[in-house]
């Protein structure tokens, strides 16, 4: 790593201080040293549904506006590294997040025009579920790997975490988490 980065982690559970949160709470600690940390809770921003118009296909704009959807996409552009960190709710991301990836629609690089955000970023998923099956995590993973994969920000590396199903529960995997930060900081 040869210069400050700028780490936006973002807890894509409604839930500001579960199990998710408290994870997001161990990787910026372990991630400090790079820069800029910035943590965010997917519960902070109103997003309106996608309406299914598809008239961004056309102008790269939504045609809804009130609400946080610019707000939360500046800060995905104001990022180098973005970690999404995600529980199961009925085997894939939560429908806030889920809200906010339709809304991202003015920025996915399947139809032209389309939105940008800065390049060069690179994403991080991090899963966790209560169940002791990997499958759902990877579910998970996959969702918010396409995610970045159409905002042409890098699906870099993930990890899968089963049996959390309470912030109590996380204690125990912080060596886990730590070294999926080792990860992420010498592939920067």
């Amino acid at each position: 790593m040869s210069e400050s980065q700028k780490v936006l982690l973002v807890n894509c559970s409604p839930v500001k201080d579960g199990a998710t949160a408290e994870i997001v709470k161990i990787a910026a600690l372990y991630l400090s040293g790079l820069g800029d940390i910035k943590s965010i809770c997917i519960d902070d921003y109103d997003i309106k549904y996608c309406k299914g118009c598809r008239a961004c296909h056309k102008t790269a704009k939504c045609v809804q506006s009130g609400d946080d959807t610019l707000k939360l996409v500046g800060e995905f552009d104001w990022a180098d590294v973005i970690i999404c960190v995600s529980p199961s709710y009925w085997a894939d991301i939560p429908g806030q997040f889920k809200a906010f990836i339709d809304r991202c629609t003015p920025w996915c690089n399947t139809h032209e025009p389309h939105a940008v955000i800065g390049s060069g970023k690179k994403g991080y998923a991090i899963a966790l579920r209560t169940g002791p099956s990997m499958r759902e995590c990877e579910r998970i993973i996959e969702s918010i790997d396409h995610f970045y994969g159409h905002l042409e920000i890098t699906p870099s590396g993930h990890i899968g975490l089963c049996s959390i199903e309470y912030k109590e529960a996380v204690a125990d995997r912080t060596d886990e988490i730590k070294e999926f930060c080792d990860k992420i900081i010498s592939n920067l």
